[in-house]
């Protein structure tokens, strides 16, 4: 290959909690394991290494982090991503300077979109219990979140990539926030109440456990004015489309869509979108077809 993209993780908070050293073996061990390949495979030019928001230090602020902010992490998969990044820059430093190979590390926020069946994430767990009438569970519906669709930091990962593959492309080696604009920091009851409109019908509850809960952090946000002044990336959905193309994915696969059509459907409007609004990245004539 000549760009690699490294997004594998076990990508759960609360699993991280119940399998620690599993996590820290995936996101940091993995994370080294894909840079030594990238050394020893003649053809690799570009690396991009996508973390997390999380693997920042979250002192919980109404502060959005920014790319130089230190990393950190309260709970094992946090932690992990943070290690991740630090173990970036260790790799960046030590053996690609001066090689031929462009390292970066790419930040989103928390994504939705089509196609995620993970436990313990918040939309797929709305969608599963509207499917069979029941209310839907909410941990914490006072925590903020950074939301966005899966498609926004995917444009951003392929555009960075495009620019570090360009001659110039050394000035990009560093960490990037992909992540949505303030608008998009919304609490988790906020994001239920919008998907039980959309979907038409539906309830939800915070039930009250009282037995002994792994900490979650209740405030995270990301500051992408990096991204939107260096790359001219900027994100093309609000929350509202965000949240309307992923319920709407959804509705489809429970309906028997094809979730192959659905996907490319929902990139071609994407891009659509990201031309209307300018966007770099997007100005090409290109569609896309079939996989």
């Amino acid at each position: 290959p000549d760009i690699v993209f490294h997004m594998a993780a076990q990508s759960l908070v609360r699993e991280s909690y119940a399998q620690p050293i599993e996590t820290y073996e995936t996101n940091v061990m993995g994370t080294v394991n894909v840079f030594e390949a990238a050394r020893s495979c003649s053809s690799v030019q570009v690396v991009v290494n996508v973390t997390s928001d999380k693997c920042y230090q979250n002192n919980e602020m109404d502060y959005a982090y920014k790319e130089d902010d230190a990393m950190g992490g309260h709970d094992p998969y946090s932690s992990s991503k943070g290690c991740a990044e630090l173990v970036t820059t260790a790799y960046r430093n030590s053996f690609f300077n001066e090689s031929q190979i462009r390292l970066a590390s790419a930040r989103a926020g928390n994504v939705i979109g089509g196609g995620d069946w993970a436990k313990d994430r918040l939309l797929p767990d709305c969608f599963k219990a509207l499917e069979k009438n029941k209310s839907i569970l909410v941990r914490n519906p006072s925590a903020v979140r950074p939301w966005q669709h899966a498609l926004e930091p995917l444009s951003g990962y392929l555009w960075l990539a495009s620019l570090l593959w360009q001659d110039n492309g050394d000035q990009y080696t560093s960490g990037w926030n992909f992540g949505p604009d303030e608008e998009s920091n919304l609490r988790v009851g906020e994001v239920v109440e919008s998907v039980v409109k959309q979907w038409g019908e539906g309830s939800w509850d915070n039930p009250q456990d009282n037995g002994v809960q792994p900490h979650e952090a209740n405030l995270l946000m990301l500051d992408n004015s990096k991204a939107k002044e260096k790359l001219h990336w900027m994100p093309t959905y609000g929350i509202e489309n965000a949240l309307e193309a992923t319920t709407d994915w959804y509705k489809g696969f429970m309906k028997d869509e094809d979730p192959e059509a659905h996907s490319i459907n929902d990139i071609n409007e994407y891009v659509n979108a990201a031309k209307k609004k300018q966007l770099k990245w997007a100005q090409t004539k290109k569609k896309v077809g079939a996989f």
